[in-house]
């Protein structure tokens, strides 16, 4: 199961120099799931040539519309495609799609899919003057307002650059569909929370986030409005894709959590939370002397927020290393039935920073194995909160 399992996706290529950037973006569309299929303007064939989108698609590709009505096959009521993606998107094609101009491969197949009701992801790339142009901005403007959602570029050296991959696939996936969570809002939290014991130095684990981001995608793809608390994670991606509120400790944490399901539709805590804090010294600790540290338990993230929704549905992760399934899902059940939860989902801590893992769901009665990777997690735990 990945994020783009069985789609189809038509991927549109226009002519911006982000087109370099077509055969990776078309391999991670492919190794998230998807078959896909590249549909080229001329000047994108000028940067890059339709051999290399061949070779990343193992498809043909579409550079002109002949009489065998490709745009028809591809994007019409019937045709081959679940979503026509179009990245990169230039200023050019955004005026074009707005007045329904179809004068390339890549504007027939949107007019024809906007027609068929298709769904259209746009990635605009091009020169940041040209992204501030008030014609393209009512041209994107009006794209959006038939419902065609725009991947917002990342404005760099002044450019507004084509969006990373992971958050081009994500809104391709949202995108085809289907949106059981659409309307709903969940909240996530991910990562690792530190305690500070001086401004130097700090008492954390080695949670990576990497299993709150998949669960996060997860519900954004299945189209939830998604708030992610997070705590300190180290190389991931911005998340343009959720309404992101970094934290450090675990008060930090448990505060922002509060403040987020105060009108959320469920809550799924995947952070590693600190058990323990300490009062921080206001000057750095002086190395090379002995030092005892006094250990203060912090409060109860899932506890807090059961007590002020009492019918909230949430989630909640349980770490043991006892590596011992009977234990894990032991203690999993007691916090499940202390806190009410709706499942738990119990791993052994040695999968901290790892892609792949090893879990139990444990509910009141019942628990049942799962090994994947997170990002497979993320989905199966989405697919349960349904």
């Amino acid at each position: 199961m990945s994020l783009l399992s069985d789609t189809n996706v038509a991927l549109g290529v226009t002519g911006s120099i982000a087109a370099v950037k077509t055969v990776e973006l078309a391999h991670e569309l492919r190794r998230r799931g998807a078959s896909v299929r590249a549909v080229m303007t001329d000047s994108a064939s000028h940067i890059l040539d339709p051999w290399a989108a061949a070779f990343a698609t193992d498809e043909k590709v579409t550079t002109e519309i002949t009489g065998a009505v490709e745009h028809v096959e591809l994007c019409g009521r019937e045709g081959w495609a679940d979503v026509l993606l179009i990245a990169p998107c230039t200023a050019n094609t955004v005026g074009k799609l707005a007045a329904a101009i179809d004068d390339t491969p890549v504007t027939t197949c949107a007019t024809t899919a906007l027609g068929a009701g298709v769904p259209v992801v746009v990635a605009p790339a091009m020169h940041e003057p040209m992204y501030d142009h008030p014609g393209v901005l009512d041209a994107i403007e009006r794209v959006e307002s038939w419902g065609v959602p725009f991947v917002e570029p990342r404005i760099e050296e002044g450019k507004a650059k084509i969006a990373s991959e992971e958050t081009i696939v994500l809104e391709a996936a949202r995108a085809a569909g289907p949106s059981p969570l659409d309307g709903e809002h969940v909240v996530v939290t991910g990562g690792a929370t530190a305690e500070r014991v001086d401004p130097v130095r700090v008492l954390t684990n080695r949670a990576s986030g990497k299993t709150g981001r998949a669960v996060a995608r997860a519900c954004y793809a299945k189209g939830a409005d998604v708030t992610l608390v997070e705590g300190s994670v180290h190389g991931s991606e911005p998340a343009p894709w959720a309404d992101l509120i970094s934290v450090e400790s675990a008060a930090e944490l448990c505060e922002a959590t509060m403040d987020a399901v105060s009108d959320a539709d469920a809550l799924v805590s995947t952070a590693a939370v600190s058990d323990y804090t300490v009062d921080a010294a206001a000057e750095k600790i002086r190395s090379g002397q002995e030092l005892t540290l006094e250990l203060k338990p912090t409060s109860k993230v899932i506890d807090a927020v059961r007590e002020a929704r009492p019918d909230l549905p949430i989630v909640g992760f349980k770490a043991e290393t006892s590596g011992d399934d009977e234990a894990m899902v032991a203690a999993a059940r007691e916090t499940l039935e202390r806190v009410g939860l709706e499942f738990v989902v119990a791993n052994d801590a040695s999968v901290m920073g790892a892609d792949a893992t090893r879990a139990l769901f444990v509910t009141g009665n019942a628990s049942e194995a799962f090994e994947g990777t997170k990002e497979e997690l993320g989905l199966a735990v989405a697919d349960r909160l349904l």
